[in-house]
């Protein structure tokens, strides 16, 4: 196993206004509370280790690379190139290889980005169970402030499967479009604090519809998450940061705190805000390829990650906006499903965060990165080629 050589060090320049950009993010990435306002995501007390098994598979497999690369690379060699900062694999449950670029520390947090939108949809699940939620039911009843926005006649199933008609340009390079004013409500950018603008949940409730209906297409709009939070905690009463904590990583068993970033208002950034452990983030996939259980024990309802992981409509995400990255995909309660033959299913993040779970083969593969680009579409499919030769280099 490697380990890493040293923690990168804070650049004297590296702030809010930068965060995300190469090379602050590499430190940044695993220090977000340090620049944003945080709320702790609380860990089991009575954690350990994941169980460590051994095999050189991994070490040994050389990776053949889609066209136009090179080929014949080894596993670390390729992680080093495409800026990956740590990989954890776990096979039947078991940890069988990991890897850490020199500046990153694996025991430290690192933010997840839209990796935090499956986690939000695996603690709707719980409080569906509860009797808390209601998947069916309009938005706005449990949050009367959204009438009158893209929000007042959707259901929560919608905000899951991301079918919100919604008016809203998810462009994250934009300096000033909608994602940049969204980043500003979320205290991720640095803004005028003698005129701060909207809080994330006041944006949320001016944001309008689009000229579609609901339920049209599949509809990728990040502030959909960010709303989904909002809504499972006044539905619960409870800060959302606290209902992760409660429900969902104690059980799990989680060994390291982790935290969510807020805004001024402390309203928790749902939609990407999280900031993991690799380790922790592998025991959550661990949860979803277990039916959602831990040791036997029902964390998630596994009514719950049947649906997730079998259903959603193919044609509302052909009709939509990431078909081209997965032609046979299909997307459910905020996971996507790749469509091939081992019924594979993954979240994911922008900079290359992935959480890929393989049923058939029983690996689950987690890549935490500070890669340059929010979104690389060549890198995307390169990846998913990698993680399916990962997977196949283990037995069932």
């Amino acid at each position: 196993m490697k380990k890493p050589d040293s923690a990168k060090q804070r650049l004297p320049e590296t702030d809010l206004s930068n965060w995300r950009l190469s090379p602050h993010s590499q430190w940044a990435f695993q220090h977000v509370q340090q620049l944003v306002p945080a709320a702790s995501i609380n860990a089991c007390k009575e954690s350990s280790p994941l169980a460590q098994a051994t095999s050189d598979v991994p070490d040994s497999l050389l990776l053949s690379l889609p066209e136009n690369e090179s080929s014949d690379m080894g596993l670390a060699a390729y992680l080093s190139q495409c800026e990956t900062d740590s990989m954890v694999i776990l096979h039947k449950g078991k940890k069988v290889w990991q890897w850490s670029a020199p500046h990153n520390d694996l025991q430290k947090p690192h933010i997840v980005f839209s990796i935090s939108k499956s986690i939000t949809a695996l603690l709707t699940g719980v409080l569906v169970e509860q009797g808390i939620v209601d998947a069916s039911r309009h938005v706005s009843y449990y949050l009367p402030g959204t009438v009158g926005s893209a929000y007042s006649d959707c259901t929560v199933q919608h905000v899951l499967d991301m079918t919100v008609a919604l008016a809203f340009k998810e462009d994250y390079l934009n300096p000033d479009g909608d994602y940049y004013r969204y980043r500003n409500a979320t205290c991720w950018n640095p803004v005028d604090q003698n005129q701060p603008g909207p809080t994330l949940e006041e944006f949320l409730y001016g944001l309008t519809k689009a000229e579609f209906e609901h339920g049209e297409k599949f509809n990728y709009k990040s502030p959909n998450s960010d709303l989904l939070g909002l809504l499972l905690e006044r539905a619960a009463g409870v800060p959302y940061a606290e209902l992760l904590s409660d429900l969902l990583w104690n059980p799990l068993g989680a060994e390291t705190n982790g935290y969510v970033t807020v805004d001024r208002a402390m309203t928790a950034r749902a939609a990407g805000g999280i900031c993991v452990t690799a380790d922790d983030l592998a025991r959550l996939g661990q949860l979803v390829l277990d039916s959602g259980a831990v040791n036997g024990k029902s964390i998630v309802p596994e009514s719950w990650i049947h649906d997730t992981v079998t259903g959603g409509d193919s044609t509302v995400w052909k009709y939509g906006d990431l078909a081209t990255l997965l032609p046979k995909g299909r997307y459910r309660n905020k996971w996507y499903q790749i469509g091939n033959s081992d019924r594979c299913f993954t979240g994911i993040g922008i900079h290359g965060q992935w959480l890929y779970i393989n049923p058939t083969s029983n690996v689950v593969i987690v890549r935490l990165s500070s890669q340059s680009e929010p979104l690389n579409d060549d890198l995307d499919h390169q990846m998913l080629a990698v993680f399916e030769q990962l997977s196949q280099a283990f037995d069932a």
